[in-house]
């Protein structure tokens, strides 16, 4: 199995789990918030949906994103995971303005002098199982995101933290509410609140690294000083200018001039770019889309 494969089945596999979870976890968190008389606990199991829908994205955009390079697409078609990883982010955002709005909603109503319901442990007991399970699903996500440096299967890892978050906040609330009588319910729609605006955090820190890659970004100034070096890894390469350096999905292009010795035959130079090539595939990976352009040193 090639090393692309092997991503895609990593990256399919963790996927469908994740979504079986969130399957069950949404049913389950949503009927417990409306026998349990909790909003937060709805507004939770609403949140888990969500999940559903970003794992159906990247499962999706998985498959587009590891097509080979074609007529079309000469540089491949990794552009797509990283426009999975914005649909996630609005996704996120969406799942951070509901919550935020039913919130604020129960505190008018408390204000005004309105009462919410006391709610029933069974959503007590509901909102700790989805702490538990969504924490396993992130780290068991987050690894195989690392693994395969897959931005879409990182952000539904943040997804799937994002709702254990929303469920410990969820938890706090619901606590305060079910043990300390009516003066402590409006607990529960504080603590939905606090927890949207974390997931609006994560959602804009998803958004803006992605779209720094649409908008073909450089990689940071640190990851092109150590391409120079290893561009200059042959004494014979003099003068490396005109760096230019891209993210394509998962991949990196990185185009680059270099001068040799004018009366070096052509043989000689091509073997070290090619030199030049399979250093930087070590490094980045076999992916990496690397062009060289050869000028000859200038003589006095």
């Amino acid at each position: 199995m090639s090393t692309r494969d092997n991503r895609e089945s990593v990256i399919y596999r963790v996927t469908w789990v994740g979504l079986a979870v969130n399957v069950v976890l949404s049913a389950a968190k949503i009927l417990a918030g409306i026998l349990g008389r909790s909003g937060a606990m709805v507004a939770d199991g609403v949140h888990s949906l969500s999940d559903m829908f970003t794992d159906i994205v990247v499962l999706a955009f998985t498959r587009l994103s590891s097509k080979p390079e074609d007529d079309d697409h000469n540089y491949g078609h990794g552009k797509y995971e990283t426009l999975a990883t914005i649909i996630i982010s609005l996704a996120l955002l969406a799942v951070g303005g509901m919550i935020l709005y039913d919130s604020i909603r129960n505190i008018v109503l408390i204000a005004q002098g309105g009462t919410l319901p006391r709610p029933h442990a069974v959503a007590l007991a509901a909102a700790v199982l989805s702490i538990a399970v969504k924490e396993i699903l992130y780290r068991y996500t987050i690894r195989a995101a690392r693994r395969t440096d897959s931005a879409a299967l990182q952000a539904n890892a943040w997804h799937h933290r994002s709702d254990a978050l929303s469920s410990a906040g969820t938890t706090l609330g619901i606590a305060l509410a079910f043990f300390l009588g009516e003066g402590w319910r409006i607990a529960d729609p504080i603590a939905a609140a606090a927890v949207s605006l974390f997931i609006f955090k994560i959602a804009f820190d998803l958004a803006r690294s992605s779209l720094g890659d649409l908008l073909e970004r450089s990689l940071p100034r640190e990851e092109n000083d150590r391409i120079l070096r290893i561009v200059c890894n042959d004494p014979r390469v003099r003068s490396p200018h005109r760096l230019r350096t891209r993210r394509i999905g998962a991949n990196i292009s990185i185009e680059v001039h270099i001068r040799l010795d004018g009366r070096m035959s052509v043989d000689e130079s091509h073997a070290i770019t090619k030199s030049i090539e399979h250093d930087l595939r070590e490094r980045y990976g076999a992916g990496t889309i690397s062009s060289i352009h050869v000028e000859p040193i200038k003589r006095d």
